[in-house]
Formats: C-alpha cells, sequence, structure tokens
C-alpha cells in the first residue's frame, strides 16, 4: 500500500507466512453442529429462556410469511462454535432475508470451508511470531482487490471466490498462483457460500488492523473498506424495509452489530422508511440488568447490545426486545429446533 505521508510506515514486505496445512486448529469438522442431530441434544436452558425464544421463533415465522425481513448480525464466536451450518440450513429454507457479521466471521468461516478447520491456537502462534501468518489468508486480500475492482461487497466477494471458479481464476491471477492453487475441500461448510448460492445477502462490516488479513503483503485497505462499505449499504437496503415489521436478532456482537444498526436504522428513517413495531432479540452470556442503562457508573450502562438492541431500539419503534442469556451451543440450537417445528 502506497503512503506518501510524513511519518515511516512498517514494511509488510518483510512478512514471512508459511502454509496453513501446518497450523494447529482448536475447532475441527467434529465440533460442528449437524442440523440433522439436533433432536439428539440436550437442553439445559432457565425456562424463562426457552419461553423467549419460542416466542422468537414464532415472530420469525410470522415475519417471513409476512415477507417481512428478518436479520441476524453475528459474532465470530457463533462460527467458532460451531453453529454455521444451523445457520447455513435456515438461510436455504428461507427464514432470514440477510445474514451479516464482522470481519472474524468471514475469517473463520473462509476456513472452515477451505479446509475443515478453524481457530488457530493463538499463545502459541505468538511466540513464533506466527498468528494470522498463513499464507492462505491472502486469498481472502486478493478475493476482496477483486471484488472491489468489480464493485462487489465483501460477503458476496468471498461467496463469490468460493463458489465461482472464473471469478476463483482471477483470485489465483493476482497471487500469481496456479489455477488449482485455491481448492476449497469443504464448500459446504462456508456461509458464505451458501448465502452465495442461495442469493441471500451476508454483509461483512469490517474494520481496519482488526484482522488477521491485514497483517499481509497483499492486504489493500482501499479494498476492503470498499467491500465492505457496499456491504453497510446492502444492510441498510434491508433494514429500511421494516418499516412494515420484521425481527432483528443480534448474536455475540457487542459492539459492531448493534452500532451498525443504529446507523441503518436512522438512514433509513431519515429517507422515509423509519422502522415499526420489529421484534428485538439479544443473545448474550453477560447478566441483564436493564436498571443500570441509564446510569453512567454502572458497567451495564456500556453493553450496546443490551441497552439498543433489547430495549432503546424496541422502544423507538414501538417494538418488543428479547434478551436470550445463555451458552450459544445451546439457546442457537434451541431456536433452531424451534423454527423447524413450528415451520
Amino acid at each position: 500500500m502506497e503512503y506518501k505521508g510524513r511519518y515511516k510506515i512498517f514494511n509488510p514486505g518483510q512478512i514471512v507466512t508459511y502454509p496453513v496445512s501446518e497450523r494447529s486448529n482448536k475447532v475441527k469438522m467434529s465440533d460442528l453442529i449437524d442440523p440433522d442431530c439436533v433432536n439428539e441434544l440436550t437442553f439445559r436452558v432457565p425456562d424463562d429462556v426457552e419461553e423467549h425464544i419460542t416466542i422468537l421463533a414464532r415472530e420469525i415465522v410470522t415475519a417471513r410469511e409476512k415477507q417481512r425481513p428478518v436479520a441476524l448480525f453475528t459474532g465470530a464466536h457463533l462460527i467458532k462454535n460451531g453453529l454455521g451450518l444451523l445457520l447455513g440450513d435456515l438461510v436455504k429454507r428461507g427464514f432470514f432475508t440477510i445474514i451479516s457479521g464482522n470481519g472474524a466471521t468471514s475469517i473463520h468461516d473462509f476456513e472452515l470451508g477451505l479446509m475443515g478447520e478453524t481457530s488457530e491456537y493463538v499463545p502459541q502462534a505468538l511466540e513464533k511470531g506466527q498468528f494470522g501468518m498463513a499464507f492462505e489468508f491472502n486469498f481472502i486480500n486478493a478475493a476482496l482487490t477483486v471484488g472491489n475492482r468489480h464493485r462487489l461487497g465483501y460477503g458476496e466477494a468471498i461467496g463469490r471466490m468460493i463458489c465461482n471458479e472464473l471469478f476463483r481464476q482471477e483470485v489465483t491471477d493476482m497471487l500469481n498462483l496456479e489455477s488449482a492453487s485455491i481448492n476449497f475441500m469443504y464448500p459446504e461448510l462456508s456461509l458464505q457460500a451458501i448465502c452465495y448460492e442461495h442469493e441471500v445477502p451476508l454483509t461483512i462490516h469490517a474494520g481496519i488492523g482488526t484482522d488477521v488479513i491485514d497483517q499481509h503483503p497483499y492486504f489493500d485497505g482501499e479494498a476492503k473498506g470498499g467491500c465492505s462499505a457496499r456491504d453497510f449499504l446492502v444492510y441498510t437496503h434491508e433494514i429500511s424495509n421494516l418499516s412494515g415489521g420484521g425481527v432483528i436478532l443480534n448474536v455475540g456482537s457487542a459492539v459492531t452489530g448493534p452500532e451498525v444498526f443504529l446507523k441503518a436504522a436512522s438512514m433509513a428513517a431519515n429517507t422515509g422508511h423509519v422502522p415499526n413495531k420489529i421484534i428485538t432479540a439479544n443473545f448474550d452470556l453477560r447478566p441483564y440488568n436493564p436498571q443500570n442503562f441509564t446510569d453512567e457508573n454502572a458497567v451495564g450502562y456500556y453493553y450496546r447490545d443490551q441497552k439498543s438492541i433489547v430495549t432503546r431500539v424496541p422502544e423507538a419503534y414501538g417494538g418488543k426486545g428479547y434478551y436470550i442469556g445463555g451458552n450459544q451451543k445451546q439457546t442457537i440450537p434451541l431456536l433452531y429446533k424451534k423454527l423447524l417445528e413450528l415451520n
């Protein structure tokens, strides 16, 4: 990346990478939750949590029957926790109109599609100066550069790289690799690929310097920013359809998900598309104390996901908000089970 300012910058050309096949990963294919096995799971959640999940499932089904948006924003841990296949199956069944996440969400999903594993062992990698230094992350960087050239969004560019041979060829050409060098061994595990194939937007709302792909010589901040910016407009378009109602889910995203939604909702309202009577739900582990939301001296005041998604947003738009407290490995499969029972 060219720089003509007054300060010294780091030269990423010094970076030494290694093949991702040599990396130790914590999450294997056996850790992924198969949709066909959900009925075999034992659910241990409080009665009020199960009740809220049941209500939420009904609201989602009703919203889709009325062709209203159902949007889910997730942090990266949902993919790391092996729940991507459940979301993918719900996308195939038409329950979601858009899926969104941060840069790490895309990266973990990419790794699963590439090699069926994800989540490198960070402490060991840090000691060796190898954290995030697998060469294959440049596949993402090149896909974003090519995607920016085609004026695509971030999630669409990665999905197209996995699913489209011609696009993948453009990526290999940019990296000066042979055409067979990029081989996604398990594309069926990738939520980005599933969304691309079923024409459901998967938007990625990324920062700069927040993701391991930013560490590499092929990193192009203009491409990453351009593709992610287009995804924000794709997301905002979907939020502008909430004037007739709909459902917003936030799963494990403490800041990015709530803040992206607030900006998109403001843009929608500014152009005459005010969200109306929407249902919101926040899935998280932390204690939920709404009485702290107005006390700047209380830690709960700074929980944007709880304060905005569960309280402020539904109050502003005449809707209802739910806090789903518990382990994602329990609450998300239970929501999946309830949705299929109602469908």
